[in-house]
């Protein structure tokens, strides 16, 4: 673990390494806490917050999806990136069900095209899901020390989701400042970062191969078949198209085949 770094006092003059033969001090890195569902928007988004220097605190959950192959590739995803710590939460979304993601009754949506998913919000829809995750985000920056939570929401290749949209991070980050002890005391003001809200599916893609995402360790499906993408569903779809635009294949379409 890492210590914060000590201030040093006013009264007393720097002086550089090369001068006073000391060794040059580390400065600890910030600390950040990022949801890492196993896909790929939110591999991308831990790989962004690395690339800044942060310290990144993965954050995953078992929420009763139906998709809980995501949470190895979440694993995956967590360790070859090298987070300093992976966490699963284990909280049941079950019991309120009211999503295809949650409830078995209803049934995942499958198209032929991703021109097919339409502007309605899909049942695909976890009820208040980004609320939850972020308020575990919150907690554990809390503990942490920490006042930065990356989330790789997208406001443009998605899926019409509400909790996905600026206005709602905005919003979160204003009730997040008056939600903690921390925060009304003044020892964190938190900054959800979203750095891809603005971004297609290709130029997520594209950001995260320049910073060495593998996405063959990713999953986003949300219909899997026998652990396999099913190519079919929105998310799958919208990932497919986005490597296409870029002239590539999908990985987890390759495995699928």
């Amino acid at each position: 673990m890492t210590r914060p770094e000590r201030p040093v006092a006013a009264s007393t003059p720097a002086r550089s390494a090369a001068v006073s033969g000391e060794p040059a001090a580390t400065t600890a890195k910030r600390r950040a806490v990022v949801l890492l569902s196993g896909g790929l928007d939110s591999a991308t988004a831990l790989a962004i917050a690395l690339s800044e220097g942060y310290e990144a605190y993965a954050l995953s959950f078992s929420y009763g999806q139906r998709h809980t192959v995501e949470l190895d590739a979440a694993a995956r995803v967590a360790s070859a990136l090298g987070a300093a710590r992976h966490v699963v939460a284990e909280i049941d979304l079950r019991v309120f069900g009211g999503s295809a993601l949650t409830d078995d009754s209803l049934a995942v949506p499958h198209h032929d095209s991703a021109d097919d998913t339409g502007d309605d919000i899909p049942v695909t829809y976890v009820p208040a899901r980004n609320t939850i995750f972020l308020s575990f985000a919150l907690a554990w920056a809390e503990t942490l020390g920490a006042s930065d939570v990356f989330i790789g929401v997208n406001a443009l290749d998605y899926s019409g989701y509400p909790d996905c949209r600026p206005e709602y991070i905005s919003a979160y980050e204003r009730m997040a400042s008056l939600a903690t002890k921390a925060g009304v005391e003044g020892r964190q003001q938190l900054k959800i970062h979203t750095p891809l809200i603005n971004l297609t599916k290709a130029e997520t893609i594209r950001r995260g191969l320049e910073l060495g995402v593998n996405y063959g360790l990713t999953h986003s499906c949300y219909d899997p078949v026998g652990g396999r993408a099913c190519g079919s569903c929105d998310s799958c779809l919208l990932r497919s198209r986005g490597f296409a635009e870029l002239g590539l294949t999908d990985p987890a379409m390759a495995v699928a085949g």
